[in-house]
């Protein structure tokens, strides 16, 4: 990294999440002046059974406060409803009691303490709601009657959970690089080019400077002592077809080769061309091309091949095809095989030997 390179500060991140299942409760007293001269101090009204958060609860309604001296209040209660000593249950919630047109948005409940319901301690309250005389005179009491919610949040289990990956906030985007477009256009439009190949009857132009980069061969004829080049820059290539040059010089400033007909037929003599100009990424490509072509009328040309340009791993593809008895046997029903004894008498004795290992060591 340069001097003066920022460095990208990436981080990872946790958190822990207590969640909560969450719900309210109405409960409407219609008559309160009857509740009120009916149901003496420590006694109480329950609302119907509500769930909320897999749970059971009612809510413990006192006219006239639930202990003696609470009786000049109203008192609530929050009840579980469950059989806590027979199930072990043991549960955690928060709540708020208060009359229902007090709430204008779902309270969030993060002020109220956590209660534990259980153990014989099964109802929580709000001993004292509001003083009866001052409630009476209240807008909470309409008709006689007047409506509390009650609000719950069940505690669920306490968690920790990996999140999304930090990074630093970016001010700057580097685009990918450009650079084999700009050598791509380089050679299209020949500007600046200052060598001229003659390949099968057509002339290729080029820059000495970008060849002698990507080709110790090509750095040495046009560069070295032993230059290949008339007076006019003219360097001549024989024995290589001119669609084959062209895509070569066309990977060189590149490093892609064009769409291609006859694929395999290419590749070949790529390969053959890449060997001959040292341009080992090029020659690795197109072995790993021609192992996708490898065949029964195709494996004796594509392993001679790999045998005269030392391409390992091309080679090793046509003898595990040779592996197999029925393509070698359909193979040997040809002549090719004999023009493989006569040009490459090793990779013969290399595949005898194989086929000599025992079947787990084919």
């Amino acid at each position: 990294m340069s001097a003066g390179a920022a460095a990208v500060s990436r981080g990872t991140a946790s958190a822990i999440v207590a969640d909560a299942a969450t719900g309210y409760h109405l409960l409407k007293i219609d008559g309160y002046s009857r509740t009120k001269g009916t149901i003496p101090n420590g006694a109480a009204l329950t609302s119907d059974q509500f769930v909320i958060g897999g749970h059971r609860w009612r809510i413990s309604y006192y006219p006239n406060g639930d202990i003696a001296m609470f009786a000049d209040y109203i008192s609530f209660h929050l009840l579980l409803d469950e059989n806590t000593n027979t199930k072990g249950v043991k549960v955690k919630a928060q709540f708020q009691i208060c009359f229902a047109d007090q709430v204008k948005t779902q309270p969030l409940l993060a002020s109220t303490p956590v209660r534990t319901f259980g153990n014989g301690c099964l109802s929580f309250g709000h001993l004292k709601l509001i003083k009866r005389d001052e409630f009476e005179k209240s807008d909470d009491l309409r008709n006689d009657s007047f409506t509390i919610r009650c609000d719950i949040a069940v505690v669920g289990e306490i968690r920790t959970e990996r999140t999304t990956e930090i990074t630093a906030e970016t001010f700057v985007t580097v685009p990918p690089s450009d650079l084999n477009q700009k050598l791509g256009n380089l050679l299209d439009t020949e500007k600046g080019a200052d060598v001229v190949f003659e390949v099968g009857g057509e002339k290729f132009s080029a820059h000495r400077c970008v060849l002698a980069a990507q080709s110790p061969v090509f750095s040495v004829e046009l560069f070295g002592s032993m230059k290949e080049s008339d007076r006019a820059g003219v360097v001549r290539i024989d024995d290589m077809e001119a669609q084959v040059f062209k895509a070569l010089l066309r990977f060189m400033y590149t490093d892609s080769l064009p769409e291609m007909e006859e694929e395999d037929a290419m590749c070949q003599h790529l390969l053959v061309a890449a060997d001959r100009y040292n341009l080992d990424r090029l020659k690795l490509i197109c072995e790993d091309r021609l192992c996708r072509y490898i065949g029964v009328g195709t494996v004796v040309n594509i392993l001679t091949l790999a045998g005269q340009h030392h391409c390992d791993g091309l080679k090793k593809a046509c003898l595990h095809f040779l592996g197999t008895p029925a393509n070698l046997s359909s193979v040997l029903a040809g002549d090719g095989f004999e023009h493989l004894s006569r040009s490459c008498p090793s990779l013969v004795n290399e595949l005898v030997a194989m086929l000599a290992l025992p079947s787990s060591h084919a």
